[in-house]
């Protein structure tokens, strides 16, 4: 009986760590933004509604048009992040609402994933203007500089 306990200890020790390292590489979904309710968006009616009204129902704008006609965006994304990656938007989807010059609803308009745009960074580095310069170049190019512009030999405040 003395040798089963050291086995199931074992196995269960094992299960759990298994359990673990299994949790760990499970994916971590997050939701931004608006939070979409279906019967909430349908009831917005053009002609009928208006600012007052669709704030009233569909709460403050994520954002607003600056120019041009005035637009209301209720935008909402679901990503998801699998660990050491960077997030991946899985669902997506923007709400626009068109007003009027009175601040009638005129219309609406909704757009998802075919409008996302996804940007591939060329290369590691940003190109900057000057000369290219080397590891110890940028370690050691200093030396000898410090106070060279100062008149006096560079002693600065309380030197000779």
């Amino acid at each position: 009986m003395g040798s089963i306990m050291p086995k199931v200890w074992v196995q269960g020790t094992t299960v759990a760590a298994l359990g673990l390292v299994l949790a760990g590489c499970s994916s971590i979904t997050n939701h931004r933004g608006y939070i979409n309710d279906e019967v909430l968006i349908a009831s917005v009616q053009p002609g009928l509604d208006n600012r007052q009204s669709v704030r009233g129902t569909l709460g403050q704008p994520t954002m607003t048009s600056q120019f041009g006609d005035p637009v209301w965006y209720y935008v909402s994304s679901q990503t998801e992040q699998s660990p050491f990656r960077q997030p991946k938007i899985e669902e997506h989807s923007v709400l626009a609402v068109y007003f009027d010059e009175a601040g009638n609803v005129v219309s609406t308009d909704r757009s998802g994933m075919e409008q996302v745009v996804r940007i591939s960074p060329d290369g590691d580095e940003t190109p900057t203007l000057g000369r290219e310069r080397g590891f110890l170049e940028d370690l050691f190019g200093n030396i000898g500089t410090v106070g060279a512009g100062m008149p006096g030999g560079g002693g600065g405040p309380g030197g000779p």
